[in-house]
């Protein structure tokens, strides 16, 4: 599962108001909402903000490397 599909799944799976999440971020509700659709790139700053707004480790969404 890609980044930008667990963080969708954990925003659903918590009732969290994307529109109120978007805000906390300082990002548009329709540049959140692409994100989280696959429809634009999530850049790691932006997962970093996001994280910040929700009080979550990015490490939550991204799976550790493989040695």
């Amino acid at each position: 599962m890609r980044v930008f599909e667990k963080l969708r799944a954990y925003i659903i799976e918590n009732g969290i108001d994307i529109s109120a999440l978007a805000a906390r971020c300082g990002m548009s509700l329709a540049e959140l909402s692409a994100m989280l659709s696959g429809e634009r790139r999530l850049y790691a700053d932006e997962l970093r903000e996001i994280c910040i707004a929700l009080n979550l480790s990015p490490e939550l969404f991204v799976e550790a490397a493989s040695a």
